[in-house]
């Protein structure tokens, strides 16, 4: 038995999910896709408002962001821009408006990411998770590969305890 398998959330966990991309489409957004289904075969809702893509700008990740922060919503996955490159600028938009930082997942990801899959090419990812006004924030690199790590080995074993620990 799971540690926290008594502490559950009665309900279900409601997710929005941001793609930040300059070239991807509903169509071609492999990854936000992923999140999608991945979070549907936890019973987890992510309904077609709270589904989008915006342009790698840190004004446009904000604004949507502080949108759904509004919300009735308890968790924000966001795919794309988590790299080293110039237009890589996710974590820069989203690290400021975080009321806790979630480092432990930062840190399993890189490691699980380095063991599992990709090897010290991990160490590029600055992937983050954390909190703000109650409500989870994970950023997750755009690859279908770092997603399903992401959610499966991280985000999906503890999903409905971090929500049950916020709203507590």
């Amino acid at each position: 038995m799971h540690q926290h398998e008594h502490e559950k959330v009665e309900r279900n966990i409601r997710c929005a999910v941001l793609t930040i991309s300059d070239t991807r489409d509903k169509e071609s957004d492999k990854g936000g896709q992923l999140v999608q289904s991945l979070l549907q075969d936890m019973n987890v809702e992510v309904d077609e408002d709270h589904y989008t893509i915006v342009k790698d700008n840190k004004e446009d990740i904000q604004s949507q962001i502080d949108s759904w922060l509004a919300s009735d919503i308890d968790v924000i996955i966001t795919t794309g821009g988590t790299g080293i490159s110039q237009k890589d600028i996710t974590i820069e938009a989203i690290r400021p408006l975080l009321d806790k930082e979630i480092e432990g997942f930062g840190e399993l990801f890189r490691y699980l990411s380095y063991t599992e899959d990709v090897g010290t090419k991990s160490l590029l990812s600055r992937a983050i998770a954390g909190t703000v006004m109650n409500k989870l924030i994970f950023t997750l690199p755009g690859s279908t590969g770092a997603v399903r790590l992401a959610i499966e080995k991280l985000i999906k074993p503890e999903l409905n305890h971090m929500v049950y620990e916020l709203n507590k």
